[in-house]
């Protein structure tokens, strides 16, 4: 018996079946862009089909060179190409998974001077305008997708991924928005389908009936003039018949001023638009964005939402979510909280893809934890994201570890940010290591300050003390009105209705998240508030955001005169930005602190003097290194290794204190 009946069933597809319903979607992870890293992506996906994944899809491969995401990336074009990659399909094979590649032209997505796309229209989020394709180009670009995934049947791929979705090139065919063409690829809904139809008729003919296609289909691209509900469902219809295996869901497009899959989207918030196609087709969908635990992936299958779940990330969390999901090890899933630190934001950096809770993803070859020859004894001082990560990776290596942690839970500055709305599931990373902590034999102290005298006789001590709030020189930075980001977001302190906010990094955007929004907010009143609607009812089910009262009046201060929070995540700022900026927050630039008393908060902006006539001021205005023990040990001669805040104090980086912690374990 299984918990999970629905997700751990097998799934036949005709020709071939699937182990389970799980499936790992698409994600650019910067190896697919030099075949000498080919070897590092067969180890990286042949973890995750030992792991147990049912069906995974490469990052995007281009069928044509003017179809590159950036200058000389991924793409499958020649026959040298396919016999290269048969080393990452043989490795996946060995596990019995399964594995499709994903055939991706990015259209005016592309990041080089030489793009092509449906018109001649500029892409916001790119620096260069595509040229319009001719008719003979669009015809011979729906030839070289065929020729690309005949290459890749030659790979040894299980199938395609052809992706229709978040706005690349044959999204761009299919919206008005972006196709104002007035030959046969153009001028009408029917027109604009032609392309992506014709492409799929072509890959079936040249590939043959024994090969897995499937289709990233966008069921809402949230932009405006997008395509309409009775177009995507005729769209499918016309997919299915011309041989799409299985249709995968695409949520909006990259341009779009919709969140779809950072923390503060509900869990699963787009798996009823999955069930809306699957009502109107035959053959299997796909439900994506923000599915990140078996129960709820369960859940969404039960429902009859979908056939399959994709997972990307979470599966970069962790490789072998599957098999714990199997063996009712759920507790030991490392749960991906969609922070988008080291994946999405290092992808849209031209960065190698990895994960802030997992940093060996990616890098499976390169940072190994085998086994410790020699067990020491180590004490970790500090049970935050560090000190917690230091502590489980050395005991799973086989140390003796003592974790000293002066408060009482441990978690530091994660429990905090799981305080903060939109945020909640860090709690469950929390959850994680407060298991691996007892599976794996840490000795846990807690309400416990370790001194000198108590570490003396360890092999190593590691440090990992984290910080504190950094406390400006401003007159009157005493007065009762004033309170940390600590103690505001732990409740030790209570804002009132006006508050003002020094520092607007992401601490400071965090405070106003907490000031102004609620926990766990219903997905009802998330749709609303962000303009997400029914496709049917809005073109692209993009609707008119629906603003709810302010509960506070929030001021969000800096002393820079650059962008307030220009300083966040790649991929996640504008969200923490627009959502603060929907909510009435007044944001100042170039801000001198004068003083604070009884009167509010005294400024001078551009030579202007402003009184603010605040009750709360919360300072967010940096952090300092917690390190008094680091000397003491030193001159006692003890091995010390400082990690994470206690080594660098800079903006609660936890995807930096992780990896050290890690890359420490796998040292010692």
């Amino acid at each position: 018996m299984t918990s999970y009946p629905h997700l751990l069933s097998p799934l036949a597809l005709g020709h071939t079946t699937l182990r389970n319903r799980v499936v790992m979607g698409s994600m650019h992870t910067k190896l697919e862009d030099r075949l000498s890293d080919l070897p590092k992506l067969a180890a990286f996906f042949a973890e995750r089909a030992r792991g147990g994944v049912g069906l995974m899809v490469t990052g995007g491969y281009a069928p044509t060179w003017r179809g590159w995401l950036a200058p000389f990336g991924s793409q499958m074009t020649r026959e040298g190409h396919a016999l290269q990659h048969r080393i990452v399909t043989d490795a996946v094979h060995e596990h019995d998974g399964k594995i499709l590649m994903q055939v991706l032209h990015a259209g005016r997505y592309s990041y080089h001077p030489f793009s092509l796309g449906a018109s001649a229209k500029k892409s916001p989020i790119t620096p260069f305008a595509p040229r319009a394709m001719s008719t003979r180009q669009v015809d011979r670009t729906a030839s070289a997708f065929a020729r690309a995934s005949l290459l890749a049947r030659r790979a040894g791929y299980d199938g395609v991924e052809i992706m229709g979705s978040e706005g690349y090139l044959i999204n761009q065919f299919l919206a008005a928005r972006t196709n104002d063409r007035s030959d046969v690829w153009g001028g009408s809904a029917t027109k604009r389908m032609r392309f992506p139809l014709e492409i799929v008729r072509r890959v079936r003919e040249l590939c043959g009936d024994d090969f897995i296609v499937q289709y990233r289909i966008s069921l809402l691209d949230l932009v405006d003039d997008g395509q309409s509900w009775e177009e995507t469902v005729d769209l499918a219809k016309q997919l299915a018949e011309a041989g799409v295996s299985i249709f995968n869901t695409g949520i909006g497009w990259h341009e779009a001023r919709v969140p779809t899959i950072v923390t503060s989207v509900p869990p699963g918030a787009f798996a009823w638009v999955t069930g809306k196609l699957r009502r109107e087709v035959t053959v299997p969908v796909v439900a994506s964005n923000r599915i990140n635990r078996p129960e709820a992936a369960e859940q969404i299958l039960a429902a009859g939402e979908a056939d399959l779940v994709s997972m990307a990330r979470p599966l970069l969390a962790d490789a072998d979510w599957v098999t714990k999901a199997v063996e009712g090890r759920e507790r030991e899933i490392i749960t991906c909280i969609a922070c988008n630190q080291a994946c999405l934001d290092h992808t849209f950096k031209n960065q190698r893809a990895t994960c802030m809770l997992n940093p060996r993803a990616g890098f499976e070859t390169e940072l190994v934890l085998l086994p410790t020859r020699t067990r020491k004894r180590i004490a970790v001082v500090g049970a935050g994201p560090a000190g917690l990560a230091a502590a489980v990776e050395l005991a799973g290596r086989g140390h003796q570890v003592d974790l000293f942690e002066g408060a009482e839970e441990i978690g530091g500055q994660f429990r905090l940010a799981a305080r903060v709305p939109g945020k909640e599931e860090f709690a469950r990373t929390l959850d994680y290591y407060r298991h691996m902590i007892e599976i794996r034999g840490v000795a846990l102290h807690l309400k416990t300050q370790a001194g000198v005298d108590e570490l003396t006789g360890f092999d190593h001590v590691v440090i990992a003390t984290g910080v504190e709030p950094r406390i400006p020189a401003i007159p009157g930075v005493e007065h009762p009105s004033v309170l940390t980001y600590q103690q505001l977001i732990s409740g030790e302190g209570e804002a009132g209705q006006r508050v003002a906010i020094i520092g607007a990094g992401g601490i400071g955007f965090d405070a106003g998240e907490f000031l102004l929004f609620s926990p766990d907010e219903p997905l009802d009143d998330w749709m609303r508030r962000w303009g997400v609607a029914d496709p049917a009812e809005q073109r692209g089910g993009l609707g008119t955001k629906v603003k709810a009262p302010a509960r506070r009046e929030v001021h969000l201060l800096q002393r820079k005169e650059t962008a307030l929070g220009k300083g966040l995540g790649k991929t996640t700022g504008w969200v923490h930005r627009a959502a603060l900026q929907d909510s009435g927050v007044t944001m100042l630039r170039g801000v001198e602190y004068v003083r604070i008393d009884d009167d509010g908060l005294h400024i001078t902006v551009a030579g202007t003097p402003r009184t603010l006539a605040v009750d709360t001021v919360v300072l967010c205005a940096g952090q300092t290194s917690v390190r008094d023990l680091v000397e003491p040990l030193t001159a006692r001669g003890v091995t010390v290794h400082v990690i994470g805040g206690a080594d660098v104090a800079a903006e609660l980086d936890a995807k930096r204190a992780i990896k050290q912690a890690t890359e420490l374990a796998a040292s010692l």
